[in-house]
């Protein structure tokens, strides 16, 4: 029997255990909700701009989330069936997002760059994106929370009775949760500035 490599393939999800087990059955509910959100915003984005190009602000929204923000929820939508039917560890299957997310917009800033014109969110993202001095610190941090995030879901999915997961890693737990409010609190700032430099404090005063 072929050995399977640790650092890439997860234990065995049984799918039993998404309906019994508290925690899993609590990232299960994550996962649903996350969908319907985002079905939710691509019927929304195709009402305000048409089929073709709502599904190019919705790739542009999603790699956004993916890069820009120090958790792993937009990332998840991809990593969580990947691993529950691959049994490929979400902290690789988010290496890959990542790829996906950084391809996205090269593609659309070399060929459309006026799809990032759509709306307030997209206008900030190319903000970003083209000023890579201080804002690509943005993404640097979010790619540091967001993996730290990652790595921390895979082992709750290892995880398999609830008195494991009260006693999981106390210490560790707590570190994460310290660094991931940091980089949240930078991030923040990082933000509050941009928003000042671009001129949107007035937007959002109102």
């Amino acid at each position: 029997m072929k050995k399977i490599n640790p650092q890439v393939k997860a234990a065995k999800i049984e799918k039993k255990h998404l309906a019994k087990h508290e925690t899993k059955r609590e990232i299960l509910f994550r996962f649903l909700i996350l969908i319907a959100i985002l079905g939710a915003y691509f019927v929304y984005l195709t009402l305000e701009h048409g089929l073709g190009r709502g599904f190019s602000v919705l790739l542009i929204t999603w790699s956004f989330f993916v890069l820009c923000t120090p958790i792993a929820d937009a990332g998840f939508i991809l990593d969580f069936p990947i691993r529950l039917f691959l049994r490929i560890k979400m902290f690789v299957s988010e290496v890959v997002v990542w790829v996906i997310a950084i391809l996205i917009n090269i593609s659309f800033l070399l060929f459309r760059p006026e799809i990032y014109n759509s709306d307030l969110l997209t206008k900030i993202f190319k903000e970003i994106l083209t000023n890579p001095f201080p804002y690509w610190s943005i993404i640097i941090l979010s790619g540091i929370g967001t993996f730290l995030s990652v790595s921390f879901g895979d082992e709750l999915l290892d995880v398999i009775r609830y008195k494991d997961r009260k006693l999981f890693n106390k210490r560790s737990f707590i570190a994460k949760s310290v660094f991931l409010f940091s980089v949240f609190i930078i991030i923040f700032i990082l933000y509050d500035i941009l928003i000042y430099k671009l001129g949107l404090n007035t937007v959002f005063a109102r």
